[in-house]
C-alpha cells in the first residue's frame, strides 16, 4: 500500500481525545493530540480509511513541507522552490485555504494570494503555462497553517468539510454540526448499548449519527467525492478495498431509535434525512 506519512486529521476543540481513538482503532500510528487536531502516520489506505469513516474529523491533510518564514518574500521564495508538478498538472486547477497564528503575519488571505502567486510563476517559468484557481471545484486543495514563524504546506485529502455527510438534504434553521452531533454521542459514552431517545429531533442529525454509531456504520459511506481522488497517485483500487474492509465491520443493532419533534415539518424532514442515510430501519419518529 506504500509507504507512511505524517497526516493531521482537525477537529472541534475538546473533541481531539475522541478522535485519537477514532484513529488509534482504524490502525493509524505515532498518535499525538494537538489542539483541535491529531497528527497520525499511516500510508495511503490509511489516509482513505480516516476520510471515509471517522466522526470527528473535519479535515485530512497531508503535510508536505515545512519552513521557517518571517515575512511575504520568504513565503514567496519557499513555496517557489517546490517541485509542484509533483502534485499538480499544468491543465488542473487548484485552491488554496490558509490559516495564521502569527506575530509576523495578520491577513490569511493575502497569504493565499502570495502563495497562488508562486505556483503560477513557478510552472510559468517552467512551462510557458499555469493552471487556473477554481476556488469552488479544484483539481488539488492545498491548505497553507502558518504559527508564528513555521509555515507548514499540506494536501487537503477531503475537500469539503467531512461534516458534510452526505445524507442530509432536508434541514431546519441552524441545524446541528454532524461532527458535533457524532463527537457529543461518542463522549457520552454511546455506542448502541441500549435504547435511545431524541425528544427534540430537528431534521433527525442526531438520531443518524447515533444509528450509524450503532451500527458501526462508515461515517462518510454516502459522501460523493473526497479531494484526494483527484490526485496523481490516487489508487481506485485500494480505495475501494478499504471501503469494503469498512463495510464488513458493520453490526447489528438490538434496541430502538426513536425521534420527536413538535413541529411536522421537522419530523418529516427527518425521514427524508434518515432514508437517504439508510438506517431507517433502526429508527421510529
Amino acid at each position: 500500500m506504500g509507504k507512511n506519512f505524517t497526516m493531521v486529521a482537525k477537529t472541534l476543540f475538546g473533541f481531539e481525545e475522541i478522535l485519537a481513538i477514532e484513529l488509534h482503532n482504524l490502525g493509524a500510528l505515532d498518535i499525538k493530540k494537538g489542539v483541535r487536531s491529531v497528527s497520525f502516520e499511516g500510508d495511503n489506505g490509511m489516509m482513505y480509511k480516516a476520510n471515509l469513516a471517522c466522526r470527528t474529523a473535519i479535515k485530512i491533510l497531508k503535510p508536505i513541507y515545512s519552513f521557517d518564514i518571517k515575512n511575504e518574500d520568504e513565503l514567496y521564495k519557499n513555496i517557489y522552490e517546490i517541485d509542484w508538478n509533483e502534485f499538480l498538472n499544468i491543465d488542473k486547477t487548484f485552491a488554496i485555504d490558509a490559516t495564521i497564528h502569527s506575530d509576523f503575519f495578520n491577513h490569511s488571505k493575502y497569504i493565499a494570494l502570495k502563495t497562488k502567486d508562486a505556483i503560477v510563476d513557478k510552472f510559468r517559468d517552467d512551462f510557458g503555462k499555469r493552471p487556473n484557481v477554481d476556488t469552488e471545484n479544484p483539481d488539488l486543495r492545498i491548505n497553507i497553517h502558518i504559527h508564528q514563524s513555521t509555515c507548514t504546506v499540506s494536501l487537503d485529502s477531503s475537500g469539503n468539510s467531512l461534516h458534510m455527510r452526505g445524507y442530509r438534504t432536508d434541514t431546519n434553521i441552524a441545524p446541528i454540526n454532524e461532527v458535533l452531533a457524532a463527537g457529543l454521542l461518542l463522549l457520552s459514552g454511546w455506542q448502541g448499548q441500549c435504547n435511545f431517545i431524541d425528544p427534540m429531533c430537528g431534521s433527525g442529525t442526531i438520531l443518524i449519527e447515533a444509528a450509524m454509531i450503532a451500527c458501526n456504520i462508515p461515517a462518510n459511506i454516502h459522501r460523493k467525492e473526497f479531494a484526494c481522488e483527484l490526485w496523481q497517485d490516487y489508487d481506485n483500487s485500494l480505495f475501494k478495498r478499504m471501503k469494503e474492509n469498512l463495510l464488513k465491520n458493520t453490526r447489528e443493532f438490538h434496541f430502538e431509535i426513536q425521534g420527536y419533534d413538535i413541529d411536522f415539518s421537522s419530523i418529516k424532514k427527518s425521514k427524508i434525512n434518515i432514508n437517504n442515510a439508510m438506517v431507517d430501519e433502526y429508527i421510529d419518529l
